[in-house]
């Protein structure tokens, strides 16, 4: 009998493949002009976003998009959000992912081959090595070249000063969001930014560098969890990047398909040429069946459509397809797509409330707001007359110009109120100013007479003087 192994002497191999350096090839197409649309659209507005201008008035930032980390604002256009507001972005996380997971109803991962930053940023990096070293088989046969010319390191040395360049805009672009950016431009430029700024410009240069230029398609396969959760997500009428098997299939070359075609027999229009291989991303053959490792570009489309034109025979051997189309082809049968089915369906409508209840939130918001803290130590103080005093810390904040509010207490039978050190006469309530987008902080004395002999609920109400608007918050009035 074989004695067994521990489970500490198992050699269970590696943990994961080692990486086979990928090699794209150059294509064109329609899916390739797609996908350098939408990489100028996505580049252009990552770039050049922060330089837009937005007049918000006097005293308000002019940037578009800004997230103001030191007055606590975030604008977009005329939105302005506030801390408080947070709800808001998670409205907007919740409507991203539905809207991801549409897109992967319709389309797989239309997501991950068209508009995700590693591809986008990959795709970038693959144009410039390719402008520089060449296409598919140059780059090879440098790389497998034995020895370094002054050519090849002219060659590297241009390449790599590229990258890095494209990598530290990426990362200026990104803390310009967060400051103005022609002054933080000036500033770093001039060398008078914060330090913080330069330390978060090389994070994002080195994260860019070495993702987008090193571990390309090895972040989607090993980092990126969307590929797992996808897999989980998709359905059987979702349209993938499919090899259309049922045409395709006995594969040939050219020659001996037309001998067998001559002689009756059964030939696919598959000439194995591999064009699919040589221009994918990630260096898979699409014609082994829908693979994790497929972010669903299209370019083998295209690559296949070009084959397919030079000899003579239809386009789409490769397309967005399903298994069940494969099938019914298979039996004679037309093709069918059900873009709308139950499970897209429910994710328009998903979509549609949070986004209408985002709309109902932004439109509704109030620009006015108070908050009460009621003083603990003491709770309340009895004075030499008898009334009954109750202190409490007031926040008010005010999103709008500068305004006049007045102060006033409800639900306290003859109670006085005074604000400690700006409370002026109007009306018998105190009125305070309070500035544009601020927050201002009151020290509120409430006093009751002593003939009210029992706590009670309070309502502190500030009502803007000129508009009639008004903000409450609800707190206790405490007997000793």
């Amino acid at each position: 009998m074989n004695k067994p192994v521990p489970p500490s002497e198992i050699d269970y191999g590696p943990l994961y493949a080692p990486q086979k350096k990928v090699y794209p090839q150059k294509v064109s197409g329609t899916f390739r002009n797609i996908k350098w649309a939408l990489m100028a659209l996505c580049l252009g507005i990552y770039y050049f976003l922060p330089f837009v201008r937005w007049d918000r008035g006097p005293g308000a930032p002019d940037q578009a998009v800004l997230v103001d980390l030191v007055n606590g604002r975030f604008y977009f256009f005329f939105i302005e959000l506030w801390p408080q507001e947070v709800y808001i972005f998670t409205g907007l996380l919740i409507l991203a992912a539905l809207t991801l997971f549409l897109m992967n109803a319709v389309g797989g991962r239309m997501w991950c081959g068209y508009l995700c930053p590693q591809t986008v940023w990959t795709d970038l990096f693959f144009a410039v090595e390719r402008l520089i070293e060449g296409d598919r088989r140059e780059r090879m046969k440098k790389d497998a070249a034995k020895g370094i010319t002054l050519e090849r390191v002219v060659e590297l040395t241009l390449k790599h000063s590229i990258w890095l360049l494209i990598a530290w805009w990426t990362g200026g672009a990104w803390v310009l969001y967060f400051n103005d950016a022609p002054t933080l431009v000036k500033e770093l430029v001039t060398f008078q930014a914060p330090m913080l700024a330069y330390i978060w410009i090389a994070i994002l240069t080195a994260t860019t560098y070495v993702l987008a230029g090193w571990m390309r398609e090895q972040v989607c396969l090993y980092m990126c969890p969307w590929p797992r959760i996808q897999a989980a997500l998709t359905d059987e009428w979702a349209l993938n990047v499919t090899y259309r098997h049922d045409r395709g299939e006995q594969r040939m070359s050219l020659k001996k398909s037309a001998e067998a075609r001559a002689a009756g027999k059964p030939a696919g229009d598959c000439v194995d040429c591999y064009q699919c291989v040589n221009v994918c991303p990630v260096g898979i053959d699409i014609r082994n069946g829908l693979q994790m490792d497929c972010i669903q570009c299209g370019l083998c489309i295209d690559a296949c459509d070009g084959v397919m034109q030079k000899i003579g025979r239809p386009t789409r051997l490769i397309a967005y397809d399903t298994d069940i189309n494969i099938a019914r082809r298979q039996a004679g049968k037309t093709n069918i797509t059900k873009l709308v089915r139950p499970r897209t369906i429910a994710y328009l409508v998903m979509i549609a409330l949070v986004g209408g209840a985002i709309l109902y939130a932004l439109a509704t918001r109030s620009m006015l707001d108070i908050s009460v803290l009621h003083d603990r130590n003491p709770i309340s103080v009895r004075l030499a007359d008898g009334s009954i005093r109750n202190a409490y810390t007031v926040r008010l904040l005010n999103k709008r110009d500068d305004r006049a509010v007045a102060l006033d207490v409800e639900g306290l039978t003859h109670a006085t109120v005074h604000v400690v050190g700006q409370d002026t006469a109007a009306s018998g309530q105190p009125q305070i100013i309070v500035g544009r987008d601020r927050t201002t902080e009151l020290r509120v004395l409430v006093t009751a007479p002593a003939s009210a002999a029992r706590s009670t609920p309070l309502t502190m109400r500030v009502t803007d003087v000129a508009s009639g608007e008004t903000a409450a918050a609800l707190d206790n009035f405490v007997m000793p």
